[in-house]
C-alpha cells in the first residue's frame, strides 16, 4: 500500500530553523537513513532527489511505502519520543540530506518554543496517514 508521502513535508519556517543546525551533504550511494526498530538518534531533511519510506510487519512482509521528496522530514516520531524508528528510510545516489540530532533538535525547541506548533502539524499529519494507511491494510 502506498502511503502519501505529504503528510512529511515540512513547512519552510521549520526547515529553515532546522537547516541552521547542520550541512547538507549529498549521498555518493544509495543510503539508509534509518531502520525500523533502530533507537532514534535525530532526524533527516531531504533537501533533492529521491528515496523511499517503508513500514513491515515483524514477519518482514511491506506494510505500506511512499516514495520520499524533497522537504521531508524524516524520523520526527522517535526524536520526538526518544523511541526506536518506527519506518524505514533510504535514500538514493544524488540525494542531499541533512542531519540533526536528537539533543539538537531538544535544544532547538527550547531556544524557539513556537516553532512547536510546525512540528505538532507534521507529526499530526503523519499520524493521521500512518493510521489511515494501516486501517486499509
Amino acid at each position: 500500500m502506498k502511503l502519501d508521502s505529504s503528510a512529511f513535508v515540512a513547512d519552510q519556517e521549520l526547515l529553515t530553523a532546522l537547516q541552521k543546525l547542520t550541512t547538507p551533504f549529498v549521498c555518493s550511494e544509495d543510503h539508509v537513513l534509518f531502520a525500523q526498530g533502530e533507537p532514534s538518534t535525530g532526524l533527516y531533511i531531504l533537501h533533492s532527489g529521491t528515496g523511499l519510506l517503508t513500514m513491515t510487519s515483524n514477519d518482514g512482509e511491506p506494510i505500506f511505502h511512499t516514495p520520499l521528496s524533497p522537504g521531508m522530514l524524516l524520523g520526527l516520531p522517535g526524536a520526538i519520543g526518544n523511541q526506536p524508528y518506527s519506518l524505514n528510510a533510504i535514500v538514493f545516489q544524488g540525494a542531499e540530506v541533512s542531519y540533526v540530532s536528537r539533543e539538537d533538535f531538544a535544544q532547538l525547541m527550547l531556544r524557539e518554543p513556537a516553532l512547536s506548533l510546525h512540528v505538532l502539524r507534521v507529526l499530526a499529519a503523519e499520524v493521521r496517514t500512518a493510521r489511515s494507511a494501516l486501517s486499509q491494510a
